[in-house]
């Protein structure tokens, strides 16, 4: 199995929970980083090789984007120990199906999000709270807020979501969350993704000046060639950029339904991947209309198709079209769209297709 996520999102927490949860202090299961400097002299085939020696069953490789040679040796030990438990994690921008060993055949990918605002509750509250598919969510709307608000007061728990909830380390030491947060910001860029591609320290350096220019227009409708021009970069470079920056898990580009997504394509917009992000970077322009359309990307995107509409602001797996707004918004834009939506913040209950933005953040 391999489990790919943006940095911070709990990865490595996750596995040692499963571990200590599942193995205890059982030798069958062993765990390494590969950015830990006490492995750097062994390959990862000779750990596995050592580990199967000694009767070993489970082998957890934690950061495999930082070992060079990491699909070939996956795959040998997946051909030659066929008996070996194998779970390794990595960067979003891990390339499961594109690396030099095809591994497709062979594992299963899981992408693992930072926290919903469900599960944020959660961990706020202790009160169980279940999860709904959008078509439940769309037809009984009104019925599962009731059966929400009655558990827990939403309201007092989602201004300090959008600050600081979606990745799980908050609980470490809140005071020093938007700290930690730039520091993951800069890891990803200096460090993961130089063992990725390979890249300058200039270039860097302008990846993270767009990041702050994203920041501080969101949602962005760029221009290429004035923005490339900004940076003093050709108009394919910045779209590499941008690129690197969707796949780390920094931001997220709405595009029109009809185009699929390559390197090259333009985006209508380009959103930062969570509000805490933008609270991190430039928290002056979090205003409100920017913060729900946020919030409504990020929620919707972990598990569905999430597109550019021309009549509202998302057109959703291709079929439902969602109009995002504050409790006075009307449905004069998507009024004559079948399988239109409002979704609106500042309100608990909605009513027939005007649905209140939280209850997005129950989808998983």
């Amino acid at each position: 199995m391999a489990i790919k996520g943006a940095r911070g999102v709990g990865k490595t927490t996750m596995i040692l929970q499963h571990i200590e949860q599942k193995f205890g202090e059982n030798s069958n299961a062993l765990y390494v980083s590969m950015d830990n400097i006490a492995v750097k002299p062994y390959s990862i085939f000779d750990i596995a090789e050592y580990h199967v020696n000694r009767g070993g069953t489970h082998l957890f490789i934690d950061e495999v984007h930082k070992y060079a040679d990491w699909s070939r040796e996956l795959k040998s030990i997946y051909d030659l120990f066929p008996e070996l438990s194998v779970v390794f994690s990595g960067s979003s921008m891990l390339p499961i199906y594109k690396s030099y060993a095809d591994l497709s055949s062979r594992t299963t990918t899981y992408d693992l999000h930072g926290l919903s605002f469900r599960e944020y509750l959660i961990m706020e509250t202790g009160i169980s709270l279940d999860s709904y598919t959008l078509p439940v969510i769309l037809e009984n709307h009104i019925d599962l807020a009731k059966e929400i608000s009655a558990k827990v007061k939403v309201f007092d728990y989602l201004p300090s979501y959008l600050k600081y909830g979606y990745y799980p380390f908050y609980k470490d030491n809140p005071d020093q969350y938007v700290f930690r947060l730039e520091q993951v910001i800069n890891t990803i860029l200096d460090a993961d993704l130089p063992h990725m591609i390979e890249i300058n320290a200039v270039n860097i350096f302008k990846m993270k000046k767009l990041l702050y220019h994203l920041a501080t227009a969101v949602p962005f409708q760029p221009n290429i060639s004035k923005l490339a021009a900004s940076l003093e970069v050709n108009r394919n470079t910045l779209s590499s950029y941008i690129h690197y920056l969707h796949e780390a898990g920094l931001i997220h580009l709405l595009l029109d339904a009809g185009k699929s997504y390559s390197l090259f394509s333009k985006p209508e917009k380009v959103f930062l991947q969570n509000s805490n992000l933008l609270y991190a970077i430039s928290p002056e322009n979090a205003e409100k209309s920017t913060l729900r359309e946020m919030f409504f990307f990020n929620q919707l995107s972990a598990y569905h198709k999430v597109n550019y509409s021309p009549i509202g602001d998302f057109l959703i797996d291709e079929k439902w079209v969602f109009e995002v707004g504050g409790q006075p918004k009307k449905f004069d834009q998507i009024k004559n769209t079948k399988q239109s939506y409002l979704a609106i913040d500042d309100t608990i209950f909605g009513s027939k297709h005007k649905i209140p933005i939280w209850l997005f953040g129950f989808l998983y």
